[in-house]
């Protein structure tokens, strides 16, 4: 098994407030732990950031896992970012799917560190 860090980048998300925009797809043949994620809001006042973490996956005797907020709506102040892990990490699976959105569009900038395991 390869462990390789790789790093995100999005200069402004999401293209339509509302709409939550995919940030990334763990791919066939990968586990994903994230180690960081940060919105930094680019707009010249404050605006409201998510993170949703969508998985299908199920787990051995366990319920199928569904769409979780990671952080829902934070209020992120005009010039500022906010770095939503926070020391934890979160393990994605095949399929599982990272989104950003704002309550504006365009006005989130983000940065996603993580480790890919093949």
């Amino acid at each position: 098994m390869a462990n390789t860090f790789k790093l995100i980048t999005r200069d402004v998300a999401p293209a339509v407030a509302g709409t939550p925009e995919t940030l990334y797809t763990v791919q066939s043949g990968s586990t994903v732990i994230i180690l960081g994620l940060t919105l930094a809001n680019v707009h010249t006042s404050q605006v409201s950031g998510t993170v949703e973490l969508v998985s299908t996956t199920t787990q051995s005797s366990q319920t199928q896992n569904t769409t979780a907020n990671l952080i829902k709506n934070i209020p992120i102040p005009a010039g500022s970012s906010v770095e939503i892990m926070s020391g934890n990490k979160i393990v994605m699976n095949v399929g599982d799917v990272i989104k950003i959105d704002c309550s504006i569009a365009d006005k989130l900038s983000v940065t996603m560190s993580y480790m890919e395991i093949t």
